[in-house]
This record gives C-alpha cells, sequence and structure tokens, in this order.
C-alpha cells in the first residue's frame, strides 16, 4: 500500500528532518544522537531528528525512547516487525515534518558533520543532494568489488544511471520527497527511485568512517535479496533475455530437423540418444529457468496488488506533543493509531 503523506506536507513544521533507520544499534543510539546535535546545534537549523526502529531484538527503542524523552527535537518510531531498511527509511520519510530530509544510517558511517554542506546545496536550489562514498578501511574487499559490479550492471540493464558507491545518505526537498512516496514498488529500491525522479542532482563525495560500536547488519543473503528486487523492479531485461534464448534454442532444434530429415531422406541412420536426451534436459532446464523468471515477475505483481503496508508502527514517541501529530501515521499503516497515541 502506497503510504499518504502527513497532512503538514504543504505546510513543513521544521526546516530540516534527519531520518536514520535503526536495528540493533542499542549502543549506537545515543552518540549518534549525540554526533547530529553538536553538528546542528550551532547551525541555527530549526530540526528534529527521527529515529526508526526495525525490530530490533536489543535495547535500541528502549535507547531511542530515552533519548526523546531527554531532547524535545527527537522523536521515535518502533515497527512492529522487522521491515527491512528501505521500509524503516520510508516510515521516517512518510513522518518528517521538514522542507528537507537527510536520510543516514545510525552507525555513524555516514559523517554527521556533511549534513551542513548538503544543506547549504539544497539551499542553492538543488531539489537532491546526493553523496558518492569512498569506503572505509574495514570495508572488506568483496563487499567494495560486488558494490561496483552491481552497480554498473543496475545502470546498464535499467538504464538509470547510478554511480559506484551511492548509498542512503542524502538529503531530499518535499517535492521529490512527495513523488518517492507515492510510488509503489513491489521492492522498495529507494537511492534507485530518487536517481530515476530526475530533479536537479548534486553529488558530494565523502570518506566513509568505521562503524561506531557493533557489526554489519547487511549480510550476504540480505545483499542478494536487495540487488535481485533492484534490479527485477527496475527492468525487464531477465524477460527479454528469456526471449533471446528461446529464439536461440529454437533455431538450434529447427538445424538439427534440417540434418535428421536430410540424414532420412540420403537413406542414413540418425546415432546419438545419449546426445539427444542431453540436449532434451538442457532445454528442459532453461525452460523451468525462463518459467522462474516469469513467476518472479509475476509474483512481484502479486505483492502490489494485495496492496499491503510497506512497514506497520508498533510505537512511537515524541508524537504525541502535538494534537496535529496524531494524522502522522500514514493509512494503511496505522490500524495502531489508537494504541500509539491513546486517541
Amino acid at each position: 500500500m502506497r503510504p499518504e503523506l502527513p497532512s503538514e506536507f504543504r505546510a513543513p513544521s521544521v526546516e530540516l528532518s534527519v531520518v536514520s533507520p535503526m536495528f540493533n544499534e542499542e549502543t549506537n543510539v545515543r552518540p549518534f544522537v549525540r554526533a547530529v546535535v553538536d553538528v546542528l546545534d550551532p547551525t541555527g537549523i530549526d530540526y528534529e531528528i527521527i529515529l526508526v526502529d526495525d525490530g530490533s531484538r536489543d535495547g535500541t527503542w528502549q535507547a531511542i525512547a530515552e533519548a526523546a524523552r531527554t531532547n524535545p527535537r527527537v522523536r521515535g518510531l518502533s515497527l512492529s516487525r522487522n521491515f527491512g531498511h528501505q521500509g524503516a527509511l520510508l516510515a521516517g520519510m512518510c513522518h518528517a515534518r521538514g522542507r528537507a530530509v537527510v536520510t543516514m544510517d545510525g552507525d555513524l558511517q555516514h559523517p554527521p558533520a556533511l549534513v551542513p554542506e548538503l544543506v547549504a546545496a539544497w539551499r542553492e536550489g538543488y531539489k537532491v543532494v546526493n553523496t558518492r562514498r569512498f569506503d572505509s578501511t574495514d570495508t572488506s574487499w568483496f563487499k567494495r568489488a560486488s558494490s561496483r559490479w552491481f552497480y554498473r550492471l543496475f545502470s546498464r540493464v535499467s538504464g538509470v544511471t547510478m554511480e559506484a558507491g551511492a548509498s542512503d545518505f542524502r538529503l531530499l526537498d518535499r517535492m521529490p520527497l512527495q513523488a518517492l512516496i507515492s510510488m509503489g514498488d513491489a521492492d522498495l529500491f529507494v537511492r534507485g527511485i530518487v536517481s530515476w525522479l530526475g530533479f536537479k542532482t548534486k553529488t558530494i563525495p565523502y570518506q566513509a568512517q568505521p562503524r561506531f560500536s557493533g557489526v554489519p547488519k547487511f549480510t550476504l543473503k540480505k545483499m542478494l535479496r536487495f540487488s535481485t528486487g533492484a534490479l527485477l523492479s527496475f527492468s525487464a531485461v531477465p524477460l527479454k533475455l528469456g526471449i533471446l534464448i528461446g529464439f536461440v534454442t529454437s533455431g538450434f532444434a529447427f538445424l538439427e530437423l534440417c540434418y535428421i530429415g536430410f540424414a532420412y531422406l540420403t537413406g542414413r541412420t540418425v546415432q546419438g540418444w545419449a546426445s539427444l536426451m542431453t540436449v532434451m534436459s538442457f532445454m528442459f532446464g532453461v525452460l523451468f529457468i525462463l518459467l522462474g523468471i516469469v513467476g518472479t515477475y509475476l509474483g512481484k505483481i502479486y505483492e502490489i496488488v494485495k496492496n499491503r503496508p510497506r512497514f506497520v508502527i508498533g510505537e512511537a514517541v515524541g508524537f504525541e506533543r502535538s494534537a496535529a501529530d496524531r494524522e502522522l501515521l500514514p493509512k494503511g499503516s496505522a490500524q495502531l493509531r489508537e494504541s500509539v497515541y491513546g486517541a
């Protein structure tokens, strides 16, 4: 289900919202908030910090709630279960009240010190201010190589150009934010959608920092699922490749049929039942692969047709400070509106 923006979209109440999804980041909540506050307080920017707990199994939500109680700029959302990084990111963006929204990870690999530079570029008239990551020293060679390969492949098959080092550390003006939230993709790939939207964009390079604490949560399995979903959401090339393979294998079958017919007319016996069975097995293998590709696309369509929400809010803190904030939960994600806000 496509979330709806809160009524305050047309009249944002702060200049900047900083949104950070968190999963099992208990020890990073307080350092992250302190780092953002230390950077933004001296600038005079009116801002808020929205921390989204993506179904953590440790004390992340308790740490977020404590930060919200001690700092009026901090607001917290706890999803009812783990909806993934992109779902948590979307939840935070849907609840952001700023004229501009900065999204960044909560492990301090995205440096808060760069945020004023992003804001300065936005004030120059850029609707989207992307960042380009130069990997930190603790990034594995596999992560670096796979990232480069993925963005190269994605750009080629989707027609949407993305540079190596792209991430979800960026600033969005309200206009592209509204367009992004209105998208109904089954697999949300925020960085791809932002590039596809095509608003006036500036890219700022930065040096990624080592994690402040904890371990990376983006496992190889999650990386494969994330990259596969992104490719299928933006490209029909796998289906077109299936058509090409079908033509090629049909061509080989036609040539084989011509050979058999020629041999029969010249009075020869065609030998090679083993090779024939091998070819047939290969053809059936190709057929099932193509059926799997088609089934995957149909599955994506099924997910969209079901129209389920991309996230469900379980708890919220800091949103009850004004009556208007009761409308911040998007329809479809807020059957729990009453239990969250108590009204």
